[in-house]
């Protein structure tokens, strides 16, 4: 899975980088805690070309009567969103990009005490996740959400996690997003086993009110 991540790049930064026109709403970044359910930076395909957006990070179905209707939807299992009610209209319709640095995860030591992993791209470009998005309207209530798509973690990842997030390539984001037809669910596979690195960070991140550069520093 992927239950929080970092995202380093200013959003004048990220425009440039997808070729987005940008929102005027946009979080603050850096942010090196990013955590589910505010609102994150993401790359959307629309009439006007692609978009900068902001987006609640924890996906809201139709039928939640609010926010809390139901469990947290964060991520999307690549092996199920085509058939999953909630997802299965997003995926074919409304897939977008989620910029980061990296993520966290977590390992247990003999104790249970909680290990954070900081993942990053090994050659430290940019990390782009697939994702899927849609508006929640209910009644003045109008939230545009979205959750990342996950696939079963590549050789060097399963030694911390099972599950990563679905990472896509540069040549890849135009197909993921529909500007070049059909194929987008060739890409929900794991990344190539040299494509990330990781390293130990420092407990400070289980908290979700923590922040700083000093989280993803190796210890």
């Amino acid at each position: 899975m992927c239950g929080r991540f970092a995202v380093t790049l200013p959003p004048d930064a990220m425009a440039q980088l997808f070729g987005a026109a940008p929102a005027n709403d946009l979080p603050e970044a850096p942010n090196f805690n990013v955590c589910p359910t505010t609102q994150i930076h993401v790359v959307r395909s629309g009439d006007t070309g692609r978009q900068l957006v902001s987006m609640r990070w924890g996906f809201l179905p139709h039928w939640y009567k609010s926010p809390t209707d139901g469990p947290l939807l964060i991520n999307a299992r690549a092996e199920t969103i085509a058939q999953k009610p909630a997802f299965r209209t997003a995926c074919r319709e409304r897939r977008c990009l989620i910029p980061a640095t990296g993520f966290y995860e977590w390992t247990k030591d003999a104790q249970g005490n909680r290990l954070p992993w900081y993942i990053h791209p090994a050659d430290n470009a940019p990390l782009v996740m697939a994702g899927v998005w849609q508006i929640w309207d209910k009644g003045e209530t109008r939230t545009t959400s979205c959750a990342i798509v996950t696939t079963g973690a590549n050789r060097p990842m399963s030694d911390i996690h099972h599950r990563m997030p679905v990472v896509l390539r540069p040549e890849d984001c135009g197909k993921w997003l529909g500007e070049e037809g059909p194929g987008a669910a060739t890409l929900m596979r794991a990344a190539p086993d040299d494509f990330l690195a990781f390293h130990r960070v420092d407990t400070a991140v289980n908290s979700n009110r923590a922040s700083g550069p000093d989280l993803i520093e190796p210890v």
